[in-house]
């Protein structure tokens, strides 16, 4: 061991996030631990609309200015072809008598924050302002006729108009007085959940079970003690050890014989009061042996127990009982560390769940990782009482090798044969900062250090002073005398470790990986693949780990389960539960099978033609993979415009310039040659480019997201990738999934629900009804200052609820409460000024249909159960101001529903034997809906399978309502949400989350593509799916409160259609 005396500044620790996987179908996902509640930015960031007019362009969109925009588009043909048809009624957007009844809605505007801003959270040291919400009163419907005149002229996007004119427009759709509403509490303190309005009764009911176990309520006196222990130490493990030497000394005699249960923290809990109120203790602890034989280092702790509060048990009863509106969570606190401290004595803790080499076989997940396995476990307030939530889990472990082994596999090759890089150099740094490691130089003498960086000379050229006189000596020679150590590899460099302010140095080849440590950085695409084979389980195989995981953990022999009284059942849930029937789909009357039933969340497309097929009449293709002939390509393009006819589309099957190769690097310069080729020849027709087909290499690096960016951002065509494996297959079912994208695309709808035409959707059918999808989506682990991107779609149709427009903008890191849904800003020459994601997409939904949303359903993805409160306050907040912008006293009846995908709930048949309960997977029927037992003891939600297994156990889906003017029933709601999940445009299959929040999450996952790539050694080499992204992007400038870069803005044409499909 060498310490060098001068600063040689190594680089700090990255952050982190898990990188966990539940198995199940798309399992394999990051759990997303809380975004950091980041203080908004100042001075309305974003100010400047979606065009980027103003100081800042805040997002992709249109119309920043107030209530500019509620007129009816003017005649000409949409984009994709001419009218749609429309069987058995009028086209939506003709003149017609209407009469409709209207729901009840809110008018009061909402209380405006001070400054024009929204609150500020978590970062300022005021407490935040919190909106005021108002929700609408329950009032008998009234009928009211109008007569709706459509404008005759056509309103450009960009054109001026003031807020007066637009409001007197948009008047001319009222139909309904406005009803003086009751507010809503002021702050989260008051707000409640809307509870559950009866359960659900539609459907085929069975019996499933669920991976939860009941727990009995314990009859005992906790009290909370806090604790100080000084000298302070950040360290969970040592605080344990302190605390574990403390109960091991004076149980017996200063703590009455109680077992208390620790935090790891600063609180500590016990089953009846200790004898003191206060009490200081002293602890010594000694250091962990190292083999050496020298005497251990002893570290002398004060610890000060100090009585806090007591936890009331008897709240939590009630709460379970349904007689308390609030959750008592210090109580469920204490319970579930309770249960956790066995555990984290046994096994190595991360999050909520528990991994070890001995909990099932370590497997290779390459570049120096290993797979551990391991359970989750959370205690749950349920219908059923309480409940203790078990899961299977794995995750990456770095593999305890010697560190020249771990180079050696993560450069995937004989590291001795050629000196390193300086991409070799980044990417070890990167791996094995943070790390602790071993030394095995000594003998037993295995003394622990964390790594700190690469020495930047090689081994050989590394002297340090070994006095006070300066006196030089070189590693190598230091080591060769110290230790008798002959260096091998003096090319490399050194290992930094401890201090960064007088760094040691350490050869590589004399230090070991330490196991136990979990890797927490993002995995590449093989490792993620590798992951998701291990923890890929059928459902009976899951089931069977379960149990054998409560058997294996002994609740009943757990001496702090028995010192605080808590028992936990061996036997799995099981739970009453019902199946949805599918919805039919309407397809074209011209093809065989007008309509169509799905049969276990599938179907197909033979014998039918596309509901509204779109048009493409002027296309080209650029093939960038060179192993495909230009014939081959002309042949590819070919069939696949004779599917798409078959289909249900107008496409031309002739290119209008020949299938052209290119050089994938050379991206941006082949895109923009060709289309303005392509452009030369169709303007003088007075004609637009409809689609780009494009042929890429299976691994094409950042292609595919340079590619979508730069016809997105800058060129406003839509295009449709085809992958070389899928070129020379030409398989007749890729084809048509590939014609159902494009459909879309170009403006078509693919299938509607019959219901939807024939006006039978409960909530839905009966007024103007526009359903929002929102999303954010945060940067990888390790990506510590990408922005994160909110996506925000709505449906442009109406009554069939199928069309969605998407917008984009990216926010602050990790930020999760949606910036830009409403803004508001100082215009120079028009003063006051708004827009936002919401105004835009209620704008547009006026133009598309010529009506004005009478309600809105908003399903937000993505949100922890501990943001519930914040989101709803700052978003619906924002859902009010944007509606109130465009006209005053609009307030539309708002239903607000989180939608959660990353939850460990697990739905099992009662029998996997029974043919009839389960699909070919083995997993319960799509349409399985679960609203009693293991869901909420009050508020109004529910458990959705709504998709069909592939491979692993399927995830149901979480939907928790969090506001609900419109007043759904559990089975409308319900119905509505499965029936929904039909309706997604890229397969013909259910899909397991409602559909406007999948596109939502597409949306945002595209616009990473739009960022700059960042070439800093801190981002990571790929992004995004199949090894198909972009580098991250810095669109933040280095300082923590630094402006977000806006993304560069959609074209117009690209975003009203759905592009991101």
């Amino acid at each position: 061991m060498v310490r060098k005396k001068r600063n040689d500044g190594a680089s700090g620790s990255e952050s982190s996030e898990p990188h966990e996987v539940g198995s199940g179908q798309g399992g394999g996902v990051a759990q997303r631990p809380p975004p950091q509640q980041q203080q908004q930015q100042q001075g309305g960031r974003g100010q400047g609309g979606y065009q980027g007019r103003g100081p800042q362009g805040g997002y992709q969109g249109g119309q920043p200015q107030g209530g500019r925009g509620w007129v009816q588009r003017g005649g000409g043909p949409q984009r994709g072809g001419g009218p749609q048809q429309y069987y058995g009624r009028p086209p939506p957007n003709q003149p017609q008598q209407f009469q409709q009844q209207r729901p009840p809605r809110g008018t009061a505007p909402p209380q405006q924050h001070r400054g024009g801003r929204g609150p500020s959270y978590a970062g300022g040291p005021s407490s935040p302002s919190v909106p005021e919400l108002y929700q609408a009163t329950q009032q008998a419907p009234q009928q009211h006729t109008a007569t709706f005149r459509p404008m005759l002229h056509a309103e450009s996007s960009t054109s001026e108009q003031t807020v007066d004119e637009s409001a007197a427009q948009f008047q001319q759709l009222s139909v309904q007085k406005e009803e003086p509403i009751q507010a809503a509490p002021a702050s989260s303190k008051s707000l409640r959940f809307p509870l559950r309005p009866g359960k659900g009764s539609t459907g085929t009911r069975c019996m499933v079970k669920a991976n939860h176990f009941f727990a009995e309520l314990p009859d005992k006196d906790l009290h909370q003690y806090d604790v100080t222990i000084n000298p302070e130490v950040t360290s969970r493990g040592v605080n344990r050890a302190v605390m574990a030497q403390l109960v091991n000394m004076y149980r017996d005699s200063h703590l009455g014989r109680r077992l208390p249960a620790y935090d790891g923290r600063k609180s500590l809990y016990t089953a009846g009061p200790l004898p003191f109120v206060t009490q200081e203790f002293k602890i010594t602890l000694l250091d962990e042996d190292d083999g050496s034989g020298s005497t251990r280092r002893e570290r002398d702790f004060k610890v000060v127990i100090k009585l806090a509060s007591r936890a009331d048990l008897h709240h939590l009863g009630m709460f379970l009982a349904g007689r308390q509106a609030d959750a008592p969570q210090e109580a469920l606190q204490v319970l579930d560390i309770v249960l956790r401290e066995l555990p984290t004595q046994r096994y190595s803790p991360v999050g909520r769940s528990f991994y070890s080499p001995n909990l099932g076989r370590k497997q290779p997940l390459g570049e120096g990782l290993e797979s551990w396995r391991g359970f989750y476990q959370s205690i749950r307030p349920t219908q059923m009482g309480l409940s203790l939530n078990i899961d299977m889990s794995s995750t990456a472990f770095i593999e305890p090798l010697p560190i020249i082994d771990f180079v050696t596999q993560l450069l995937n090759r004989d590291v001795s044969s050629r000196p390193l890089s300086d991409s070799d150099r980044v990417k070890i740094k990167k791996a094995l900062r943070g790390v602790k490691v071993e030394v095995t130089h000594r003998g037993n003498m295995r003394r622990k250090y964390r790594i700190s960086g690469l020495t930047s000379q090689a081994t050989r050229e590394l002297n340090f002073p070994v006095d006070e006189r300066g006196t030089m000596k070189s590693v190598v020679e230091y080591f060769r005398e110290t230790y008798g150590f002959t260096i091998q590899h003096v090319q490399w460099p050194c290992l930094q470790v401890g201090n960064t302010q007088r760094p040691n140095y350490l050869p590589m080849e004399v230090c070991k990986i330490v196991e136990g440590q979990r890797y927490s950085k993002r995995l590449n695409e093989r490792q993620i693949t590798a992951l998701l084979k291990v923890t890929c389980q059928r459902p009976n195989d899951r089931e069977k780990d379960i149990l054998e995981t409560v058997r294996h953990n002994g609740y009943d022999q757990d001496p702090y389960a028995q010192e605080f009284g808590i028992k936990i059942s061996t036997k799995l849930a099981l739970v009453e539960a019902r199946i949805l029937p599918p919805p039919r789909l309407k397809y074209h009357d011209t093809g065989r099978e007008r309509d169509c039933l799905p049969q276990v969340g599938q179907w197909n497309m033979m014998n039918k033609k596309m509901v509204n097929g779109g048009r493409v009449a002027s296309w080209i293709c650029i093939n960038f993979a060179r192993n495909v002939q230009d014939n081959v390509a002309r042949a590819f393009c070919s069939e696949l415009a004779v599917m798409c006819n078959t289909s249900g589309m107008a496409f031309n099957p002739e290119p209008v310039l020949p299938a052209l190769s290119g050089r994938p690097d050379q991206v941006e310069r082949v895109l923009k040659a060709r289309f303005h080729e392509a452009m030369t020849k169709l303007q003088p027709h007075k004609k637009e480019l409809d689609l780009l087909v494009v042929i890429l290499p299976d691994n094409n690096g950042s292609l595919y997201g340079d590619l979508k960016r730069i016809c997105e951002t800058d060129l406003g065509i839509v295009s449709q990738c085809c992958l070389t494996k899928h070129v020379f297959r030409m398989s007749k079912q890729y084809l048509a999934n590939v014609a159902l994208k494009i459909n879309v695309k170009v403006g078509g709808r693919n299938t509607v629900l019959a219901d939807a035409l024939s006006r039978r959707i409960p909530n839905v059918s009966d007024v103007p009804t526009i359903i929002f999808g929102a999303d954010v989506t945060h940067p990888h682990p390790g990506e510590d200052s990408s922005p994160s991107i909110a996506a925000v779609v709505a449906s442009q149709d109406w009554p069939e609820i199928t069309k969605y427009a998407g917008l984009v903008c990216a926010q602050a890191h990790r930020q999760e409460l949606i910036q830009d849904l409403f803004k508001e800003w100082q215009d120079p020459q028009r003063g006051k000024v708004s827009g936002g994601m919401i105004k835009e997409l209620l704008i547009s939904f006026r133009r598309a249909t010529g009506q004005k949303p009478q309600r809105i359903i908003f399903y937000r993805d993505g949100v922890s159960e501990g943001q519930f409160y914040q989101v709803l306050l700052y978003e619906l907040d924002a859902i009010r101001k944007a509606c109130a912008s465009l006209e005053p006293n609009y307030q539309p009846p708002v239903t607000f529903v989180v939608v959660q995908k990353r939850h460990h709930t697990r739905l099992f048949a009662n029998n996997h034997r029974d043919q009839r309960s389960v699909d070919r997977s083995g997993n319960i029927l799509p349409g399985t809906v679960v609203d009693s037992k293991i869901c909420h003891p009050t508020e109004f939600d529910f458990y959705l399978c709504s998709h069909a297994g592939i491979q692993g156990t399927s995830r149901p889906a979480h939907y928790h309502v969090l506001w609900d003017e419109n007043k759904f029933s559990a089975d409308d709601l319900q119905s509505l949400t499965n029936n929904l999940c039909y309706t997604y445009a890229r397969c013909t299959r259910s899909v397991s989350i409602v559909p406007p929040a999948y596109y939502a999450h597409l949306a945002a996952f595209r616009a990473r593509f739009y960022m700059e790539p960042d070439t800093s050694d801190s981002g990571s080499m790929i992004s995004g799916v199949a090894g198909r992204g972009r580098g991250p992007s810095s669109t933040r400038a280095p300082g923590a409160n630094a402006a977000v870069r806006p993304l560069p803005a959609l074209k117009e044409n690209v975003k009203r259609v759905m592009f991101y499909c």
